[in-house]
C-alpha cells in the first residue's frame, strides 16, 4: 500500500442531499457548503423525483425493505414481474431478468454467452465487470482498439480462422462512461453477423437517454445482438440492473446462471422506483433530447476555450488533463467555487490520461456552464 503515490490514493467521502435539486453537501469536512453535482450518474435527476420516491415508499409498506431470498426461493414479488414485463415490451425483447447490480448482471451475461472454448473479443476500454465475467467463464480474452471496427474485424477473422468451430463473442458498451464515446453499433453488428459472432452490449450509461425514445443506442439492432445489459442506478435514479434477451438465452440464464440463482432478489422498493422511472421516461421522450442539446452546448464552449476532450456526442464530457496532479488540482479548484467534478485517474483510465469527468444533468442550475468555464479559466 505504501507504494501507491499520494496523487493516486482513493478516499471514501460521505455526502448528504443539498438544498438544490442538483446539489450535494460533503459530510465531516469542515465548512460544509453545497456543491453542484457534476460527478454522479443521476443524469435525469430522478433519484429525488417525488413520484419515484412515492412509488418506492408504497412498495416499502406492502412488500418490505428486502426480498428476503432469491427469486427461486421466496424473493419474487409482483413488482418484479411488472418491471420485467414492462421493460421487455419497451425494449422489444422477449425476456428481461433483474439483478441487484450492474456488475452482477454483466457477470451473468458473459457467462451465459461464453465458456472456455469461446473466443471473447472486448473493446480495450470495456468495463471491468465484463472482463471479470470473461475470466469467470474460462474463455480466452482478446482486446481490440477502442471503437476501432477495423481492428475488431481483424481479431474476428483471426478467431474464425484459428477456431472455426467456436462461435466468438464481442463485448462493447454503447456509451463508454469515462470517454463519452460510442461505437457504430449497426456496423459492429453487421461485422459480427459476417463472422457468425454473438454481440453483447452494455447500455448502462445510455439507457433512458440515448437512442429512440431513450431505449439505448442498440435499439432496433437484431441478428447477432443476443443480449443487452442496463442499470437502474444511472438515468433511472435508483439501483439494480437488468439483462434483456430472447427466450432461448433467457431460459439458459434462468436454469444455469449462478449470478441470478444465488443472490437475494432486487429489493422491492428499488424495483418499484425503477418501474416509476421507466414510466416517466416513456412519457417524456424529450428529456434525453434536451439533455443532449445542453451537453452539446457545454462541449462547444469547452472546446472553444481550448480544453481537450474526446470526440463525444453524449452527456459525458471528459476534460483530458494528463497528470494525476493536474486533475486533482482542477477538482479542488472547482470545489472551492461550489462545483463537484471528481478527478478520474489510472487504473480507471489509461496512464497519462487523467481527467475531470463532467456528467451533464437535466436539472443543473442556470449559469452552471458559464460559472464552470470562468473557474477553469483562472488556471
Amino acid at each position: 500500500m505504501n507504494s501507491i503515490p499520494s496523487s493516486r490514493r482513493r478516499t471514501i467521502r460521505s455526502w448528504s442531499i443539498g438544498p438544490g435539486e442538483a446539489e450535494l453537501v460533503p459530510i465531516g469536512e469542515g465548512v460544509q457548503k453545497p456543491l453542484v453535482d457534476l460527478a454522479s450518474n443521476d443524469y435525469l435527476g430522478l433519484s429525488r423525483h417525488p413520484e419515484i420516491i412515492k412509488a418506492a415508499q408504497a412498495v416499502l409498506t406492502t412488500d418490505g425493505v428486502g426480498a428476503g431470498g432469491s427469486r427461486f426461493i421466496t424473493g419474487s414479488r409482483s413488482i418484479h414481474y411488472s418491471l420485467e414485463e414492462r421493460l421487455a415490451n419497451w425494449l422489444g425483447r422477449e425476456k428481461v431478468f433483474l439483478f441487484p447490480s450492474g456488475f452482477q448482471a454483466n457477470l451473468a451475461a458473459v457467462m451465459a454467452l461464453a465458456d472456455r472454448y469461446t473466443p471473447v473479443l472486448a473493446d480495450r476500454l470495456c468495463h471491468h465487470s465484463l472482463l471479470i465475467g470473461t475470466k469467470a467463464s474460462g474463455a480466452k480474452l482478446l482486446r481490440f482498439k477502442h471503437n476501432d471496427l477495423e481492428d475488431m474485424e481483424k481479431c474476428l477473422r483471426r478467431c474464425v480462422n484459428n477456431k472455426p468451430k467456436h462461435q466468438p463473442l464481442v463485448l462493447t458498451e454503447s456509451l463508454f462512461s469515462m470517454e463519452g464515446t460510442s461505437p457504430d453499433l449497426a456496423k459492429m453488428a453487421s461485422i459480427c453477423d459476417k463472422y457468425g459472432a454473438n454481440l453483447l452490449v452494455d447500455e448502462a450509461h445510455a439507457i433512458g437517454i440515448l437512442g429512440p425514445d431513450g431505449k439505448g443506442l442498440s435499439h432496433g439492432i437484431l441478428g447477432p445482438l443476443r443480449m443487452i445489459s442496463g442499470t437502474f442506478g444511472k438515468a433511472f435514479g435508483g439501483g439494480g440492473a437488468f439483462l434483456a434477451t430472447n427466450k432461448l438465452i433467457g431460459e439458459r440464464l434462468l436454469q444455469l446462471s449462478g449470478a441470478f440463482r444465488y443472490t437475494t432478489a432486487l429489493a422491492p422498493p428499488l424495483a418499484a422506483a425503477a418501474l416509476a422511472s421507466l414510466e416517466l421516461i416513456i412519457v417524456n421522450p424529450d428529456w434525453g433530447l434536451e439533455l443532449q442539446k445542453d451537453a452539446n452546448n457545454w462541449l462547444t464552449k469547452l472546446q472553444h476555450d481550448g480544453w481537450k476532450l474526446p470526440n463525444v456526442n453524449s452527456h459525458i464530457l471528459p476534460i483530458i488533463l494528463g497528470t494525476d496532479e493536474e486533475a486533482l488540482y482542477r477538482q479542488n479548484q472547482l470545489e472551492k467555487e461550489g462545483y463537484l467534478s471528481v478527478a478520474i485517474r489510472p487504473p480507471t483510465v489509461p496512464e497519462g490520461k487523467s481527467r475531470l469527468r463532467l456528467a451533464i444533468r437535466k436539472n443543473l442550475p442556470k449559469k452552471s456552464l458559464e460559472n464552470v468555464l470562468e473557474v477553469l479559466r483562472k488556471g
